[in-house]
């Protein structure tokens, strides 16, 4: 039971890519997921969250408008869409996710799955 990121990279300012968090043993039907940031030598942040179950996202003001999390349950697997990055955006994404889902929040509150964590680089 893990979570397999992939998708990370470097990317030029005003440009966009997209994280891949993949359920591997285990199903992503009613869960609480989240994307952690951390920047080089700042605190780990909160980006956005998405609960699998129906589908409802939270973000964080600094990336409403061009981040977007989706689900695909054909393939059990969560994403972060990234577009219009700027270089406050560098960091390693790491997604996480705890269930059952909760109904009255959207963010997992004690994540019990966690990634390895994918590096993303935006340069100027």
């Amino acid at each position: 039971v893990q979570l397999v990121e992939s998708g990370g990279g470097l990317v030029q300012a005003g440009g966009s890519l997209r994280l891949s968090c993949a359920a591997s043993g285990f199903i992503f039907d009613d869960y609480a997921i989240i994307y952690f940031r951390q920047a080089p030598g700042k605190e780990r942040e909160e980006v956005a969250c998405i609960s699998s179950k129906d589908g409802r996202t939270f973000y964080v003001d600094s990336v409403k408008g061009r981040f977007a999390m989706s689900t695909d349950t054909a393939k059990n697997t969560v994403y972060l869409h990234m577009n219009d990055l700027k270089p406050e955006d560098t960091g390693v994404y790491t997604c996480a996710a705890e269930g059952p889902a909760y109904t009255t929040t959207i963010c997992p509150v004690d994540p019990n799955l966690w990634g390895l964590g994918i590096p993303v680089t935006v340069s100027p």
